[in-house]
């Protein structure tokens, strides 16, 4: 579709909007909901804070909302019954602690260009969402490089996540959309049925949803 016409979707759905309800239309700014779409353009607030709980899996910083929780502990066993070790690296992170660590890396010497393809600066991270985690398997010096990408739990987690709701948020060709280098390690929890999509397609989340987000508003149009 073109650019005018989707400027004009976009203008003959306003009066839409206000009746079906923004964040039906809009899903990627719902927090409470799994689409919320968080990246350099799409960024939180510092007071945003959601309701978290303790995976019971192994690893360090397991804290996730409670529905990606659960889902991440299906994950683990499902590996585990594939002989596959997987260990939490990162979940939630707090605007604040986001901050800590964004600074700390400009801080380390390393080139501001170089620290902003992986550290994403406050309120521009999934993981203040509680919806994110970085996983790593247990024992291997891979973890958080690209090399965990190739690995065997690498490789598992790529083909096997979307089952249980999560996806590889940031793949190797799509830096120009998502705005960071590839994280093989880092899974995003958007739900079984949106995570079966985006596998299927093998698109960037960013894409799914202006094409969610386009199909909504198209189908208002039509009611009109």
């Amino acid at each position: 579709m073109s650019l005018l016409s989707t400027i004009l979707a976009y203008a003959l759905a306003a009066s839409g909007v206000l009746t079906t309800g923004f964040t039906q239309v809009m899903p990627q700014m719902d927090p409470s909901g799994t689409l919320f779409l968080v990246n350099r353009t799409y960024t939180m607030l510092p007071v945003y804070v959601p309701e978290v709980s303790n995976a019971n899996v192994s690893g360090q910083s397991r804290d996730m909302r409670p529905e990606a929780a659960r889902a991440l502990e299906a994950l683990f066993q499902a590996a585990k019954a594939d002989k596959i070790s997987l260990r939490t690296i990162s979940g939630y992170r707090s605007y604040d602690k986001q901050t800590a660590i964004y600074k700390r890396r400009l801080s380390s010497g390393a080139k501001a260009a170089d620290v902003n393809a992986y550290v994403a600066p406050p309120g521009a991270s999934e993981h203040q969402l509680g919806l994110a985690m970085d996983v790593g398997h247990t024992g291997a010096s891979v973890n958080l490089t690209p090399g965990f990408g190739t690995s065997k739990a690498g490789k598992w987690l790529a083909e096997n996540s979307w089952k249980y709701g999560f996806i590889i948020r940031y793949k190797a060709g799509w830096e120009s959309v998502t705005g960071y280098n590839a994280e093989p390690w880092h899974i995003r929890y958007v739900g079984t049925e949106a995570a079966a999509e985006l596998f299927a397609k093998n698109i960037p989340f960013e894409t799914y949803i202006e094409d969610l987000q386009l199909a909504l508003l198209l189908s208002i149009i039509e009611e009109e």
